[in-house]
């Protein structure tokens, strides 16, 4: 039987998307601007944000800025209460801000594990917590949370990234399967090496950015592909979609045949991307 919100969501026309003023959340703004669609971006980066939106404006999208820290608990209610203020409802909310790791485990200290956990997890389980009584209040919504690769194995130099990618997992799979029957849906995504800058603002183990374009960050797909693969699993209700080049056979080979997935794995150049 076809839900009341099935034909909103093939249309959808309020999209909320976090950590857009760069790579995939700045593709997916880009890949939804057109008539008719009202776009919310979010990001730390008021100048960038500034920039996404003007592009988006010019291809007919209404587009709102909101900038503020996910980490930041008063800022986010605020973001929340500016939502539910002054929209009549939320159809997609894309969870996408986020910062990977480059260091090993033992050489990690807790606060820099804690921080990355914080952005990477916390910040989405808190805000999507938030703005879920009103998408219930209004009959439902898309919850699209971008997750990784490591999101379904670890990898090396990303103990506290991974960590954090597969909490998403758990809460948002569950969130699922509590409010199905209220309309709402996720969309789990699981990129791998895509060609934006997150190599670049990686967390090393001294807290400092990496600094560096990993190699496989640079020969990744495109973020306009990803972003295009993104919509499309939206539009058709795909739990989970994994996206990627030849990396995206790894976690199908772990889950089938898993002696070849640790002797591939071993064999990785941690800088090589995810």
């Amino acid at each position: 039987m076809e839900l009341p919100f099935a034909t909103s969501m093939r249309n959808p026309k309020i999209i909320w998307i976090t950590g857009a003023s760069s790579g995939i959340g700045a593709a997916l703004a880009h890949h939804w601007a057109g008539d008719g669609i009202q776009l919310v971006l979010s990001g730390r980066n008021l100048k960038q944000l500034e920039f996404v939106a003007e592009k988006c404006r010019t291809k007919g999208a209404a587009t709102r800025i909101i900038a503020f820290d996910l980490t930041e608990k008063e800022e986010v209610a605020k973001a929340v209460m500016t939502i539910q203020t002054d929209f009549p409802r939320l159809d997609i909310l894309v969870n996408n801000g986020g910062i990977s790791q480059r260091s090993l485990l033992i050489e990690t200290p807790a606060d820099v594990a804690r921080r990355i956990m914080e952005v990477d997890f916390w910040s989405h389980a808190e805000l999507t917590r938030q703005i879920l009584p009103f998408m219930l209040q209004t009959g439902g919504g898309h919850i699209v949370v971008i997750s990784s690769l490591t999101g379904l194995f670890g990898f090396p130099m990303r103990s506290a990234y991974a960590a954090a990618k597969h909490a998403l997992h758990g809460f948002f799979e569950t969130l699922r399967l509590e409010h199905f029957r209220d309309h709402i849906r996720v969309t789990m995504v699981c990129p791998g090496m895509i060609r934006t800058n997150i190599s670049i603002h990686a967390l090393t183990a001294s807290g400092e950015e990496h600094g560096l374009m990993d190699k496989g960050q640079a020969n990744g797909l495109p973020a306009e592909k990803c972003a295009a693969i993104i919509a499309n699993a939206v539009r058709n209700n795909r739990k989970e979609v994994i996206i990627g080049k030849k990396d995206v056979i790894m976690p199908y080979l772990k889950r089938y045949v898993p002696w070849l997935f640790y002797k591939i794995a071993q064999r990785i150049d941690p800088l090589g991307g995810y």
